[in-house]
């Protein structure tokens, strides 16, 4: 007998989506967590909401090392090419033997897939990293595991990747299941979509978040209720201490994110030259490259389609989302002039938008800052994965009871 698609999809939203309450009690012993690739510690920051403790990160980033150090008090980083570090200093400084770990969480550097990357390949080093996260499962045995990387890994190689990655998994006993999210429906205020794995080896099931954003639900954060209770800037200002709000919060958003910080941090203005002043007087909230005069456009532009390049120079909308916060918020990349100031977002407006606490303070020169805020997991996003994974685990060997069983990949199709 041979189902269609759209049954097997059915089942799947059926069994592989659970409902899961939005809050978790936090068990007397919190569950552990290594973050492999971990940048400034977006995705371990996620799982740091939700309850559980992290141990250790890694990355080859020396001024994300210092990022995640200041922001993940009582975690110890691992600095240098992972191809290096053995598991047995993981669990060194976790203090952990071998199983004891709960969930590995990680996402390997996602160049290599991003689809922008015009040169991106399965040919390219940096799309072989996920097999040093398999070597790692390999060698810590977590009870769970995670990791996450941008939608162009779905056609890497022609699917190479992902199919690697599942087997992978399953050859080292763990049931693995995919799927792409969307941050925006978990109340991120920017458009922005990563693949997901999420695999165990004790036979739990697989828990996807509910989507809580959207048509019919909660509406999506926007820009303004994310950033505009910022202090004002002047292109290319930067203050030379940390300012206070622009005013009291006025959006749930706001005051989750502000904490009990008093003063804005990371909240300086790139300097732009005199032409891309005069580019952004034409372009209004939700506009872009397209309502410049010709005189106006960039050389290489003046011959582009209007359908082409199409966030260029694009200047955000209050009542809208943010575009993918990438790692230059240049406008020549994108949509990131800031809604009602003539200046591109800083690096504080790019973490409001990416969900980081205002509490978080990014290390190094302000480009640094960028890619770190850029490449990150949003920690709302991790923690509604961490949220949904806690109540797996708690259902232990409950798989019978959803159909799934530990290896069982091809029972039931990829949610993506």
């Amino acid at each position: 007998m041979t189902l269609d698609t759209r049954a097997l999809d059915r089942i799947a939203d059926t069994v592989l989506t659970y409902r899961a309450p939005s809050k978790v009690k936090k068990s007397k012993k919190p569950l552990t967590a290594i973050d492999l690739f971990c940048g400034a510690g977006g995705l371990s920051e996620g799982f740091r909401q939700a309850g559980f403790k992290v141990l250790v990160g890694t990355d080859f980033d020396t001024f994300a090392g210092e990022t995640f150090v200041q922001t993940h008090k009582g975690a110890a980083f691992i600095g240098g090419p992972i191809e290096s570090i053995p598991a047995t200093r993981f669990l060194k400084a976790a203090k952990l033997k071998r199983g004891e770990l709960d969930c590995l969480i990680g996402g390997p550097p996602c160049q290599a897939y991003s689809v922008y990357n015009h040169k991106r390949g399965f040919h390219d080093k940096r799309s072989h990293l996920f097999k040093e996260y398999l070597r790692l499962v390999d060698g810590l045995n977590p009870q769970w595991i995670v990791m996450e990387n941008v939608t162009g890994i779905l056609s890497a190689g022609n699917g190479r990747a992902v199919r690697s990655i599942i087997d992978g998994l399953q050859e080292l006993g763990y049931h693995t299941e995919m799927r792409t999210l969307k941050a925006e429906e978990y109340g991120v205020p920017q458009e922005r979509r990563r693949v997901f794995f999420i695999g165990n080896r004790i036979g739990a099931p697989i828990v996807w978040p509910e989507i809580t954003h959207g048509p019919g639900l909660l509406p999506y954060v926007t820009v303004w209720d994310a950033i505009g209770d910022l202090p004002r800037l002047s292109n290319g200002e930067d203050p030379e201490t940390p300012q206070p709000y622009r005013s009291r919060p006025f959006s749930d958003y706001q005051k989750k994110l502000r904490g009990k910080q008093r003063v804005v941090m990371n909240h300086s203005a790139p300097r732009l030259d005199k032409i891309n002043l005069e580019r952004m007087k034409y372009i209004g909230q939700g506009g872009s490259w397209r309502d410049l005069p010709l005189r106006l456009l960039p050389d290489g532009m003046k011959r582009a389609k209007r359908s082409d390049h199409t966030k260029r120079y694009g200047r955000l909308s209050k009542k809208g989302l943010a575009s993918t916060i990438m790692t230059k918020c240049d406008l020549h990349w994108g949509a990131y002039i800031h809604p009602d100031q003539d200046r591109c977002l800083t690096v504080r407006d790019a973490a409001r938008l990416q969900s980081f606490p205002d509490s978080f303070v990014f290390s190094g020169p302000r480009t640094e800052q960028y890619i770190q805020v850029g490449n990150a997991v949003p920690p709302l996003l991790g923690k509604c994965v961490a949220v949904a994974l806690l109540h797996a685990h708690k259902t232990g060997k409950g798989a019978a009871r959803w159909g799934v069983g530990v290896g069982q990949t091809a029972s039931l199709p990829l949610a993506v």
